[in-house]
């Protein structure tokens, strides 16, 4: 076998490195054609711009404080970001199941 067949084959490895592309893939096809998917990500966006301590929180150091209306954006923020994380990983889910079956089928295996 070629060393390029090899390559081809082994899923693992391509896989891990097309990784990053197909995540982010992912999360624009989601964006696109989930419209529950695109609002809460929409919400989130919003959310952070309405309110920059969000992003003091998360990328920042030291200490913050907040206000009970920041308080509530920020709970609803991680709620949000809980929420989309969770349609992605699902998505992630589903596609790992058709892409092993086209594989398998073009090997194949099936």
């Amino acid at each position: 076998m070629s060393e390029n067949r090899e390559d081809y084959y082994n899923l693992v490895n391509r896989i891990e490195d097309a990784f990053s592309e197909i995540d982010s893939d992912i999360s624009t096809d989601l964006f696109h054609t989930d419209t529950e998917y695109a609002a809460l990500r929409r919400e989130a966006d919003q959310l952070q711009q309405a309110h920059p301590v969000i992003e003091r929180i998360l990328e920042g150091a030291g200490a913050i404080s907040l206000s009970e209306k920041e308080h509530a954006a920020f709970v609803r923020y991680t709620g949000l970001k809980v929420q989309t994380e969770e349609a992605e990983r699902r998505q992630i889910y589903f596609r790992g199941h058709t892409d092993s079956f086209a594989y398998l089928k073009k090997i194949g295996a099936i």
